[in-house]
């Protein structure tokens, strides 16, 4: 099968190196130093993988010419430009592993409905400073055809991720499954982001848990808004804690925060890495996301948008910080 994945950080590294340790044909579209190292060294990886693997890199994306899966990794405020980059593809599939529920409008917009196959994946690893990516969460990478149905297509690439070592599997009701890992994101991302606590700490902490249980509530009455189900799922059952009392939810996820606090004490979300490194915060596409659709419905969702203001705030103080100053002058 030829694999092109566009992306080489944790999670595009992740699937691509034991999809080409497992034989599979996979092209990595990367740039500068990222692609610099992995031409030279292939892909490393350690934690719940242990091994390097060569790989095919391509710096410029015009001399990919087709794939038969194409799974996009960037970062979502890349997600413009860098389908822009591959539009030109013939591609049997495309699928994002993105945070977020836009990926889905944004690849069939590209590709078309009919190649565009909803994805949601709660994977979870690092790129190191040496190169090398620690792998640290294996909990599942989900498929299935838009807005239900499970194909061929799908069945196929579940094969060969689960063949690859990849927990993965073909679901009916993808869009659920989106729905709920957006809840679960949401409601780790913005907390992570504002305390800079791994995600254990903020997680068996009573306010912070208080604020957890809020934000997937609130991401949950947009779902249902919009017609989706949501589903309780590993790690925390997103479609449970809508329905039961504040205090009970809170509890639920103060006894997960013990449960990650044995498996995965360093985990943090992979904003909180974006902010320590000093890069962009996945932010408009995820929770302002959430914010304008609630806008558009007429949903109050207070705690999703005073959270969304305070990250914004963060990422644009960021961007200014880190932007090349010009000169006023003509």
């Amino acid at each position: 099968m030829k694999i092109v994945i566009l992306g080489a950080g944790a999670l595009g590294s992740i699937i691509g190196g034991h999809l080409a340790r497992a034989g599979e044909e996979v092209t990595i579209i990367a740039r500068g130093d990222r692609a610099a190292y992995l031409q030279q060294n292939g892909i490393t990886l350690t934690g719940l993988a242990d091994f390097t693997v060569p790989v095919a890199v391509a710096t410029t994306p015009q001399t990919v010419r087709e794939a038969d899966v194409l799974v996009v990794a960037v970062k979502t405020y890349d997600t413009e430009p860098a389908l822009e980059s591959v539009g030109h593809l013939k591609v049997g599939s495309a699928l994002s592993i993105q945070n977020g529920v836009l990926k889905d409008e944004q690849l069939a917009h590209t590709f078309g409905r009919d190649k565009t196959l909803g994805a949601a994946a709660f994977l979870s690893g690092g790129v190191t400073p040496a190169g090398p990516v620690r792998f640290t969460v294996n909990e599942y990478l989900v498929l299935g055809e838009l807005p239900a149905g499970i194909s061929a297509r799908a069945q196929t690439f579940v094969d060969a991720l689960v063949n690859a070592g990849i927990r993965a599997d073909a679901v009916p009701q993808i869009q659920t499954v989106e729905w709920s890992k957006y809840a679960l994101f949401m409601s780790w991302m913005a907390p992570a982001v504002l305390t800079r606590l791994p995600s254990y700490k903020f997680q068996t902490q009573p306010d912070t848990a208080l604020v957890m249980a809020q934000l997937v509530r609130e991401t949950g009455l947009l779902a249902a808004k919009l017609g989706v189900p949501l589903e309780d799922r590993e790690p925390l059952p997103i479609k449970t804690l809508c329905s039961l009392p504040l205090s009970e939810a809170v509890t639920t996820i103060r006894q997960f925060g013990t449960v990650m606090e044995a498996r995965a004490p360093a985990h943090k979300v992979s904003t909180l890495q974006d902010l320590e490194q000093g890069r962009r915060l996945e932010v408009e596409e995820t929770l302002g996301y959430a914010v304008r659709k609630g806008a558009e419905l007429g949903i109050p969702l207070p705690t999703l948008e005073t959270c969304y203001r305070l990250i914004a705030g963060i990422n644009c103080r960021h961007i200014e910080e880190t932007s090349p100053k010009r000169d006023a002058t003509p």
